[in-house]
């Protein structure tokens, strides 16, 4: 089959998800045929570099071999079984580590298919948590400037990029937001305590001022994602946990995307020395296999449903919750880290790393040059009104796949990309700077 066959019969027949359609007159889908390791591959042959790990997602590579294999041996068990009522080996072994691996003593795993279904069974919980305890008026959630969280409508109540936000703000509930740790809107200024210690003095009067609505707040830790990865000082996080315990708030640790090692600690709370009442996970789960997501509990949180009454259950579910095969293929994953000791051999990798993009870090177009874990990103100064479309345009003929957030250019690789790959990645986003930058 040839691109263009594909490509017609997509535009034709698919709407595709986070796009304007129209623009793909001018910009082509991208057909995919085949992937392996850090690479995907089109229908007539050509290799590109998988630079934002599809969707931050794919954490060790296409078509790994020992997933394959995990989820090749659960097709021949049990492919699929309703949870309610009944459970199922891998269910319960990837709880089980799950409750290992994550900080503190969140012992309790709910689970669902993917990030946003993830918040939006944490806003509910966290809500009837506090119903069940006879306080049902803290019932609004308190989310950071430039949050995102998803797109169905509890996310979006907590999310604010008006990209996603502003078309459905006639439906969605009205939160509270509270100021970023930065010096400035749309600043992406790298581990300013100052602005931490700020952020959290304003956090403090707004809980000290509307504590008895609040039932929690939410957080992306250490970096937001979709607002351009701007990465904040762990200071900040560790006042979170504080002033959300002193004022009776649950604290939900969004790390959909931060989770799994991408930061550099398997979860980003830890750089912290916090844990969360309530910690989403998605994304890398699977390795990038299979939808799944998760919402770990202390047991505080999960006593508070434990009764006899049905009404105090938690009743959010959905058919595919806790599919016997995406929990194999996150125990799968799982596996992988421990036995590659994975967190340990990423930090070795990104200074590796970090060497080689050392000249586009200098780049004169290149502003504001951060890492943290596998994250990489800078701004590049552009005035280009279509800059991240046309900086996609220009990756990919540099055979790398990036998909910048406004003027920021960022690399989030599998795990398993090498220098060679890297390298790639580096060249394209030299080729943006180059192109469409404008030195100071």
């Amino acid at each position: 089959m040839a691109n263009r066959d594909i490509v017609e019969r997509s535009l034709a027949a698919v709407w595709h998800p986070c796009t304007q359609m129209k623009h793909h007159e001018r910009f082509p889908l991208v057909p995919v045929a085949r992937a392996s390791g850090a690479w995907l591959e089109d229908f007539e042959g050509h290799r590109f570099v998988d630079g934002v790990s599809s969707w931050w997602v794919n954490l060790f590579g296409h078509s790994h071999p020992a997933i394959n294999a995990a989820i090749a041996d659960q097709l021949g068990k049990l492919e699929h079984a309703m949870l309610a009522g009944f459970t199922h080996e891998p269910v319960v072994e990837l709880s089980e580590r799950l409750a290992r691996l994550a900080p503190g003593r969140l012992g309790h795993a709910f689970y669902a298919s993917d990030g946003a279904s993830a918040t939006e069974i944490a806003i509910k919980m966290a809500c009837h948590y506090w119903a069940n305890r006879g306080q049902p008026t803290k019932n609004r959630i308190v989310y950071l400037e430039g949050g995102y969280h998803g797109e169905t409508l509890g996310a979006l109540s907590v999310t604010d990029v008006p990209a996603f936000r502003d078309a459905y703000a006639g439906l969605l509930r009205q939160n509270l937001v509270t100021p970023f740790p930065a010096r400035h809107v749309g600043s992406k200024e790298f581990q300013c305590e100052n602005c931490a210690i700020e952020a959290a003095g304003a956090l403090a009067k707004l809980l000290a001022d509307k504590c008895d609505s609040i039932a929690a707040v939410i957080v992306e830790p250490m970096v937001q994602g979709a607002s351009g990865m701007r990465m904040y000082h762990p200071l900040f996080l560790k006042r979170v946990r504080e002033l959300a315990t002193a004022h009776d708030a649950l604290l939900i640790a969004d790390e959909i995307m931060t989770g799994f090692g991408r930061t550099g600690t398997m979860f980003a709370c830890e750089q912290a020395g916090v844990a969360p009442d309530l910690l989403c996970l998605s994304k890398g789960i699977t390795g990038g296999y299979l939808p799944l997501s998760c919402v770990l509990s202390t047991d505080e949180v999960y006593g508070a449903f434990y009764d006899d009454s049905v009404a105090r259950a938690f009743l959010h579910s959905h058919s595919y919750t806790g599919n016997p095969l995406a929990c194999r293929a996150a125990c799968a994953v799982l596996d992988l880290f421990e036995e590659g000791r994975v967190i340990e051999a990423n930090r070795a990798k990104a200074a590796r790393f970090d060497a080689i993009a050392a000249p586009l870090s200098k780049h004169a177009a290149v502003r504001d040059w951060r890492r943290l874990g596998m994250i990489w990103a800078f701004e590049v100064a552009s005035h280009d009104p279509a800059f991240a479309r046309r900086a996609f345009e220009i990756a990919m003929r540099h055979r790398a796949l990036l998909r910048p957030i406004g003027t920021t250019v960022y690399f989030m690789p599998p795990y398993v990309a090498d220098e060679e790959a890297f390298a790639v990645l580096v060249e394209a986003g030299t080729a943006i700077a180059d192109e469409l930058g404008q030195a100071a």
